[in-house]
């Protein structure tokens, strides 16, 4: 399987404007710049795109593992933060609520561990990743 993106920038580093497409057509132009990276312009950024992938991957991960425990999940909320700092990602901070009935707190954090260590982003990372949980398994 490959997937593809497209990034198109024009101008300098600073005064310069991109936009990003993807094969699928959820990123169609959308634009990215300077500032909306250290700003707070409309737009998108690396950074938060990095952040969306790797809630995303983490959280369906996470799925899957249950499954092989047997359990469903009602649903998996995960809030994906990302750390830029020094011109580097420094940390990927992942905060997770999640609603599965019937399942112990111990299998519960195996299931969390496994996602955060199996999920292909995790692995492509190559920076701290920091998960906190809420359950709620009633």
């Amino acid at each position: 399987m490959k997937r593809k993106a497209t990034a198109v920038w024009k101008g300098s580093g600073k005064e310069g404007k991109g936009r990003l497409s993807s094969t699928s057509g959820v990123l169609d132009q959308t634009a990215y710049s300077f500032n909306t990276r250290f700003g707070d312009e409309k737009g998108t950024n690396p950074e938060e795109l990095v952040a969306a992938a790797h809630a995303g991957c983490f959280t369906m991960k996470l799925s899957f593992s249950l499954g092989e425990k047997g359990f469903e999940p009602e649903e998996l909320h995960t809030e994906g933060t990302i750390v830029f700092e020094d011109g580097a990602i420094v940390e990927s901070q992942l905060n997770l609520k999640a609603k599965v009935k019937g399942i112990s707190e111990d299998d519960f954090k195996a299931a969390v561990e496994d996602a955060e260590k199996n999920c292909p982003i995790s692995k492509l990372l190559n920076t701290k990743i920091s998960v906190v949980y809420e359950l709620n398994n009633a």
